[in-house]
């Protein structure tokens, strides 16, 4: 009987950690591992919004994949998955190619949300992946080049779509670096318009009052329009309509409505809810055998009976486990269940300022901001320890 082999299906937080994981786990020739991504660098995804705004280097957000493997215990395959056969425990490949496995981890990562509004998928841009990030840097800097050419001011009107965590963390960026694009391109920073459109009465919701507050007045101070208690109903290629009756002449529409379990997942046979897969305590993916789901893709109760959300301190804590658990799966050892711990939630409004609540602690201002970083640089130095961490958080100046 050759060795056990084991398929990690996307390289996001709940991937990546795992893969670290079994890398620290397994003994040599324990097990033949290979973690598939159709991309081969690992995005780190809470920093999107700095990759879409220009306020970051590449090299801060894109890491390359082989680099981040420390030993040869895990192999790397660049593809993407077509389709999957849980009976007979294989993974059929875009490119034709067929990849058996004893164990498999299922950690897609997420979809944006679009809820059907006609235009948005055609002309939004979504923070979505690095490139889909990337795109919306080109084109911010496309936009300030036409304004010079016609003067038309829709050029220089950019919306954010949500309010939410990604959605104040974009807008944040945007005060940060317009100013210096307006620079650049000799343009007054009186003709620029940022607004922020957000469905519910306030905005990011789950946090406190002290700071709402905080953010609406720092947002507001800053010349940003915050819009409640509206609705985006319609987007077109120089316009956004909404549902009081207006339009916004614009060109740049960012969304961060929403987002959703991976659409790959409908394709395949499994029972979801919600869009995501049903997972025990130990992790596994109820009725199919040596199957383990983590982060985005995995329905996970907690002990109130309320499925986890999807966020990136889920993603990382689930694998924490999982790896571990795949390791004394492949022994015939007990498997450890699996318990989330929140420890707070910090949201930046650009580099100098943010809002949080870490450990009960509520926080705002500069002192939350460094607390951004502190969290920024924990997930680094879990990923690639103190070296890597040091050499990534010096890329981003």
């Amino acid at each position: 009987m050759g060795k056990p082999k084991v398929i990690i299906l996307g390289a996001g937080y709940g991937g990546m950690i795992v893969s670290r994981e079994l890398e620290k786990t397994l003994m040599k020739g324990e097990a033949d591992v290979t973690l598939i991504n159709k991309h081969d660098y690992h995005y780190i995804s809470t920093q999107l919004h700095k990759i879409g705004a220009g306020t970051v280097s590449d090299d801060h957000v894109a890491l390359h994949i082989p680099d981040l493997l420390k030993t040869n215990h895990v192999k790397f395959m660049k593809a993407t998955v077509k389709n999957t056969d849980f009976t007979e425990k294989k993974i059929i490949l875009e490119s034709g190619e067929i990849v058996e496995y004893d164990y498999l981890l299922i950690a897609l990562g997420f979809d944006v949300d679009t809820f059907g509004i006609p235009g948005v998928e055609e002309f939004a841009f979504k923070i979505r992946s690095f490139r889909s990030s990337k795109a919306i840097h080109y084109h911010i800097r496309k936009e300030f080049a036409a304004y010079k050419e016609d003067l038309d001011s829709s050029h220089l009107t950019f919306v954010v779509a949500g309010a939410g965590f990604t959605g104040i963390e974009m807008v944040g960026e945007l005060v940060d670096q317009l100013p210096k694009l307006c620079k650049e391109y000799a343009i007054p920073y009186k003709k620029i318009r940022i607004i922020n459109v957000e469905s519910s009465d306030s905005i990011l919701p789950f946090f406190d009052r002290k700071a709402i507050d905080f953010t609406s007045a720092y947002l507001q101070k800053n010349s940003v329009e915050l819009m409640t208690s509206t609705k985006i109903i319609q987007c077109k290629k120089d316009a956004i309509i909404l549902d009081n009756g207006f339009q916004i002449s614009a060109r740049t529409l960012i969304w961060s409505g929403g987002v959703r379990a991976n659409r790959l997942l409908e394709q395949w046979d499994l029972q979801l809810i919600n869009g995501r897969i049903p997972v025990d305590k130990y992790l596994r993916v109820n009725g199919l055998d040596g199957v383990f789901c983590v982060g985005d893709a995995a329905y996970f109760l907690n002990e109130d009976e309320k499925a986890l959300p999807a966020t990136a301190q889920v993603a990382i804590q689930q694998a924490q486990v999982c790896g571990p658990n795949i390791a004394a799966a492949i022994r015939g050892q007990g498997l450890k269940p699996f318990t989330y711990h929140h420890k707070g939630t910090v949201a930046s409004i650009g580099s100098k300022v943010a809002v949080g609540n870490v450990f009960g602690l509520k926080m705002t201002g500069f002192f939350a901001a460094l607390m951004k970083q502190v969290v920024e640089a924990r997930y680094l130095f879990v990923l690639g320890g103190p070296v890597f961490m040091a050499k990534v958080m010096l890329a981003k100046s």
